[in-house]
């Protein structure tokens, strides 16, 4: 049985639609017997499998991006870092530091993460979204609905959760890891400082 053999120009379109290496974009294509949506998503999933095994390995060359928004008056500077600086100085790269910035812009979140929200904030918001939750509920049923309003409210407020404004079928998160997935290095954004005119 002979295996589906993308041509040079599918692999191509997919490579500009992804920002996937070559290679992968072929045997993803190969792999999806030249289905493009399903090459995507393996493209998509091998990506996030790559982040998470170089999630570990240390970041510390990088990039500060800089967005000023038309109008002059909102501004955001944002540190994201990679492993090597040839990375770092690489289009791909400039160009996902500068999508970071924008989402920033756009969407003003508090925190980087889940983890850098501070503990007293997150209990204030357990007890708000409890007492919202109406009197008379069994307690999994009320934690059930806490942790959904958490889950919502992380996504607003929490810059890698939210959903990217370029495209909201992903979120920072994922953006990121389709990055780790083309560039071959861990990437994270360390942090950021949005500035509004009057705030």
């Amino acid at each position: 049985m002979i295996s589906y053999q993308p041509k040079p120009e599918e692999i191509k379109a997919l490579r500009e639609e992804t920002s996937a290496p070559m290679m992968d974009c072929r045997q993803a294509l190969i792999d999806a017997a030249g289905d493009v949506a399903q090459a995507k998503t393996l493209l998509f999933e091998r990506g996030a499998s790559r982040a998470a095994r170089k999630a570990e390995r240390k970041a510390d060359e990088g990039l500060i991006a800089s967005y000023i928004h038309s109008g002059g008056k909102i501004g955001v500077l944002v540190e994201v870092n990679s492993e090597t600086d040839f990375v770092a100085r690489s289009p791909k790269f400039a160009e996902l530091s500068r999508d970071v910035a924008i989402q920033i812009a756009a969407m003003s979140p508090r925190y980087l993460d889940r983890a850098s929200v501070p503990s007293d904030i997150l209990d204030e918001l357990r007890e708000e979204f409890r007492a919202g939750a109406g009197a008379g509920k069994p307690p999994e049923i009320i934690e059930k609905i806490v942790d959904g309003k958490l889950n919502k409210w992380f996504e607003e407020h929490c810059l890698l959760e939210q959903p990217y404004v370029k495209d909201d079928s992903i979120s920072v998160a994922d953006l990121i890891n389709r990055a780790v997935g083309a560039l071959g290095e861990n990437i994270r954004v360390r942090r950021f400082t949005r500035y509004a005119l009057g705030e």
